[in-house]
């Protein structure tokens, strides 16, 4: 069972993803709090999941998420957002936020993020995918991110357009015909050799390297 923390500041939010989650397979919904209440909610209820608005008018969400993450053993933290305009993003990536998800998300999709979460996987759709390239990488990075890249073995990039691609490492392993405990060792040594801090900033450096090829009907 995959246990889940709501964070956000509208009562209507919490609510509905309780809801959501509660009926899907395999998925508890163990609270739903405003942001003030995050920290100690993650250090009473143990969540696998953390979904946390980035934008709260009583608390500000990237503080709650540096405060979880520097917790001894943390969760999973993916932050929730409209991404109209969102200028926090760079923010949340450097701390080690695992994806974003929109509040808008499909209710059939939003428990497959969850799941792809609890795998090692990136909450990431390609609706916004480019938004969090485009913001989060500036135009000039492209020869510091093939330099990062350059780092990697031949198997580790491999690993790495998979990661990027948001395949979680159960699902990695079932592609490459390696064990779910090695590829967690692979992305463990990817991190650390692009110098990243999650997932999400691994994906856009391979993104920005030229490792992703678009997909037919996609733009350049």
């Amino acid at each position: 069972m995959i246990r889940v923390l709501v964070v956000d500041d509208e009562a209507l939010i919490r609510t509905g993803f309780t809801h959501i989650l509660n009926a899907a397979d395999g998925i508890e919904t163990v609270g739903a709090v405003a942001g003030g209440e995050a920290l100690r909610a993650v250090q009473d209820l143990r969540p696998d999941i953390v979904l946390l608005d980035i934008r709260m008018p009583d608390v500000d969400g990237l503080t709650v998420l540096a405060d979880i993450r520097r917790l001894a053993d943390p969760p999973v933290v993916a932050m929730l957002t409209t991404f109209d305009t969102d200028e926090f993003v760079a923010g949340a990536l450097r701390s080690g936020a695992a994806g974003f998800v929109l509040k808008d998300t499909d209710p059939e999709h939003l428990a497959y993020l969850v799941r792809t979460l609890a795998e090692g996987g990136v909450a990431l759709s390609s609706k916004v995918t480019r938004t969090v390239v485009d913001g989060y990488l500036d135009a000039g990075s492209q020869a510091p991110a093939v330099s990062a890249v350059a780092r990697l073995t031949d198997r580790e990039r491999d690993v790495l357009v998979l990661v990027a691609q948001g395949l979680s490492n159960t699902e990695i392993g079932a592609r490459v015909h390696l064990s779910t405990s090695t590829v967690k060792d692979h992305v463990s040594a990817i991190l650390a050799k692009l110098e990243v801090g999650g997932r999400v900033q691994a994906a856009l450096l391979a993104d920005r390297a030229g490792l992703l090829v678009p997909r037919d009907g996609e733009g350049t």
